[in-house]
């Protein structure tokens, strides 16, 4: 019986290799980039997972990602959060959902995987985590903890360098970019990357990594990239509370005054009832042509809507029971 025949590894001579783009393309502007795998790393309670459901609400609904950095690449979003029951998923998400004035119904493209566990160290869940990216082609995957995906040693070279493998094929057979939320040492370390836990073949495999450190009151964030520049850390805190929905946010000299869109929003979600283009152009104090282009595409995303008495919020009552402010 003759033995089959191996093919060779397949080569293009190096002037048909693709070519870089001229500009870093971002998932999300600054913070991740497009089809980038990488980590969430920091120490115990300072707020990894908000921060993780903060990009992925917003890959998922085409809003700014702590209301400054645009999304460039919006899509379906796929979540796993191993520590959190499905009920504590869905009020985590539908609070980042009210701080944006969306609702849980308009945000389909996020889907939560509902499995009681996924281990990603067995055949059978790989199997079933790569066909649940082909069926949903997400732009995102987003994994919370990573010490709760495996039984493997992340002290070992050999074991947690098998699990990268199989998120990095999944990565290029799908075009999807992963985070996974990871603990840091508590052993400081001026390169942040290297404080994460575990096997340096982590710090390795990360093309985006966001970094989560205390600093006095507040949280600061350190974010890194392979192929791109990095913006100046920046200081967070984690907002609301007292029937205000929570939510990570910028702070100190860091919070700047946001975006037009955004703050048409906010506007709306103050006023609880519709207002009028000329209400808002005499409120926010911007002239007509920048109002109504936000207006436009706010629209366009189903992110504000148009009624008799005005534009109004997703989440606000019918326009036709209230007055215009």
């Amino acid at each position: 019986m003759t033995a089959p025949v191996t093919p060779p590894l397949p080569t293009l001579p190096v002037h048909a290799l693709p070519q870089r783009p001229t500009s870093a393309p971002w998932l999300v502007q600054q913070l991740w980039g497009a089809a980038a795998v990488g980590v969430i790393g920091g120490v115990p309670k300072v707020a990894k997972s908000w921060l993780g459901l903060e990009l992925a609400v917003s890959v998922a609904s085409g809003t700014a990602c702590l209301g400054r950095f645009p999304v460039d690449t919006p899509g379906p979003v796929v979540v796993y959060l191993a520590e959190d029951g499905l009920p504590a998923v869905r009020d985590r998400i539908d609070q980042l959902c009210q701080h944006r004035g969306l609702t849980l119904a308009r945000l389909d493209p996020l889907r939560v995987i509902t499995a009681p566990s996924l281990r990603l160290d067995l055949q059978s869940d790989r199997q079933a985590l790569d066909q649940t990216l082909a069926a949903l082609r997400p732009k995102l995957l987003l994994l919370d903890p990573l010490v709760r995906l495996h039984r493997l040693d992340e002290n070992s070279a050999a074991d947690i360098s098998g699990l990268l493998g199989f998120l990095r094929e999944l990565n290029r057979r799908h075009d999807v970019a992963i985070i996974l939320v990871h603990h840091m040492a508590k052993r400081a370390r001026q390169d942040l990357g290297q404080a994460l836990r575990g096997s340096s073949d982590l710090y390795a495999w990360i093309d985006s990594g966001c970094y989560l450190v205390r600093h006095h009151e507040q949280l600061r964030l350190t974010v890194q990239h392979r192929a791109a520049p990095a913006p100046e850390p920046m200081l967070l805190r984690l907002a609301g509370g007292h029937g205000e929905p929570c939510r990570l946010e910028l702070d100190g000299l860091d919070a700047e005054p946001p975006p037009l869109a955004e703050a048409v929003r906010a506007h709306l979600r103050q006023a609880g009832m519709p207002c009028s283009r000329a209400t808002l152009r005499r409120q926010l104090r911007v002239n007509n042509a920048r109002l109504g282009e936000a207006l436009g595409a706010l629209q366009v995303r189903g992110l504000v809507l148009r009624g008799p008495a005005g534009w109004f919020l997703p989440a606000a009552a019918d326009p036709q029971l209230s007055l215009p402010c």
